[in-house]
Order: C-alpha cells, then sequence, then structure tokens
C-alpha cells in the first residue's frame, strides 16, 4: 500500500466517523487500465450512485497520474449525462515536496468537478506551517501530503493524514446537512 492509499484511508476514516454516513474506498489498479483507457464500469456505476466523491492522486510531473488521468476521462459519458452534477466533491495528492506542483492536481480536480456539475468542498483549515498541526503545508482548495522515498509506514506524516481525516469528516458532514 502507498502514500496515497494512506491519505485515501485517512479521508475514508474520517468520513466514516460521522454517524449515518456510508463509506466506499476505490483504488484505481492496474487491471482497470485496458489499452491506455480506464475499463471499470463497476466502480462508475458505483460512484454513480453516491452523494460525495473525494478525488485523490499522487502529483507526478506536475499533475496527476496516468492512471487518475484515465479514470477522469472515462467519466466523459457521465458528463455528458450530469450523473455527478450536484455531488460533493474534494481532493488530495501527495508527492515529495512541501509544495512542488501538487497544487496543479488539485485544480485539475476542481476543474473535473466543476465540469461535472459537482460542489467542491475545501478543507476549511487554517495552516500553522508548524510540522505537527493540520494543513502544514497550507492548502486552501483540498489536502496535500508530503512523501518521497520513505515508506507508507513513514509518510505521509500524521499530521497530513489529520488532515485528509478532517476533509473526509468535512465532507460527510456536508452531505448530511444537504441529503
Amino acid at each position: 500500500m502507498g502514500h496515497t492509499a494512506k491519505m485515501a484511508e485517512a479521508a475514508a476514516q474520517g468520513a466514516a466517523s460521522v454517524n449515518s454516513v456510508n463509506v466506499q474506498l476505490f483504488r484505481i489498479e492496474a487491471k482497470d487500465i485496458v489499452d491506455g483507457r480506464f475499463a471499470n464500469e463497476e466502480m462508475l456505476s458505483r460512484l454513480d450512485a453516491s452523494d460525495a466523491i473525494i478525488f485523490g492522486s499522487p502529483t507526478y510531473m506536475g499533475g496527476p497520474s496516468a492512471p487518475f488521468k484515465a479514470f477522469a476521462d472515462a467519466t466523459a459519458e457521465r458528463w455528458y449525462d450530469r450523473k455527478w452534477a450536484n455531488k460533493l466533491a474534494a481532493g488530495f495528492t501527495v508527492s515529495s515536496g512541501p509544495s512542488g506542483d501538487k497544487l496543479n492536481t488539485l485544480e485539475y480536480f476542481v476543474l473535473l468537478a466543476a465540469q461535472h456539475g459537482m460542489i467542491w468542498i475545501n478543507p476549511n483549515l487554517i495552516p500553522s506551517g508548524a510540522p505537527q498541526h493540520l494543513n502544514r503545508l497550507s492548502s486552501y482548495i483540498g489536502v496535500m501530503g508530503q512523501a518521497g522515498q520513505e515508506s507508507p509506514e513513514e509518510a505521509p506524516n500524521e499530521a497530513d493524514k489529520q488532515t485528509a481525516e478532517a476533509l473526509g469528516r468535512r465532507v460527510a458532514e456536508w452531505a448530511l446537512k444537504l441529503g
């Protein structure tokens, strides 16, 4: 299990901490990509039935990973049919630098959500810059985690995972409010 999966688990844990919220955790696997295209219709159908989606991807070379981009491209039919309109959306990303190009990945998620007519939920966490505090990497539109070559047991650190957990909880709380 990698760094991004650790952040996804934290976001899912935060969402699951809210009473009456059912959480599903999805992972884009190599088997889901066929000839460069995302081909897991079951996952897409389950996302169609959800009230909220939290997008997550590592940041590679200034943007989301190729598997995530293949997934996003495969949502075009849902875009045309407005299947995700008015769902809640949020996002997180992980890369080795404290800032790097993570903002670009989060902006990609925001644009993807906007194209689908989704409602973006930000973390609403004031950064302090302290390594042990929530939102230590100072992101306002989504959650940033930092992990380089260390093992997923070492990075992202607890503050980054707790920031993802707080985002998951916030999305779940809004899903109940708007539900």
